[in-house]
């Protein structure tokens, strides 16, 4: 499992993307003991951007006891999971190399509603633990 790729994809499905240290370590042993697929997908990805260093490129910052995911990792986020065509090898490109284009409205509209899917879903599931 790539750590760095796994921490921008847990920041990007909390509101605001912040988390704090304790649901980031949840999600991350969730995310651990998932399967094999959860591994060789981070490991795909972080293929797409092998210099990837999410603090000191600006990706993730530490704030108030956690993480928090910025524009800039959002965007280099969306770039490794971009599905390349078919006939046309993969990019590699440094993390410091990708623009942040604009979000349209509805690309940000439909990460909101999966945002709040999966936190609805994480409150089900607290719930029926207890």
């Amino acid at each position: 499992m790539n750590f760095q790729v796994t921490v921008l994809k847990i920041l990007v499905s909390y509101p605001d993307g912040f988390a704090v240290m304790a649901d980031l370590k949840r999600d991350m042993a969730i995310l651990a003991t998932s399967g094999r697929d959860w591994a060789d997908r981070t490991k795909r990805l972080a293929a797409r951007v092998p210099d990837l260093d999410i603090f000191s490129q600006g990706l993730v910052a530490r704030e108030n006891g956690g993480w928090k995911i910025s524009v800039k990792g959002r965007t280099v986020l969306e770039f490794m999971e971009a599905h390349p065509v078919a006939d046309q090898a993969i990019e590699m490109v440094p993390a410091e190399k990708v623009e942040a284009p604009l979000l349209p409205a509805e690309r940000a509209r439909r990460r909101r509603e999966r945002r709040a899917r999966r936190r609805e879903g994480r409150e089900r599931a607290r719930a029926n633990a207890s």
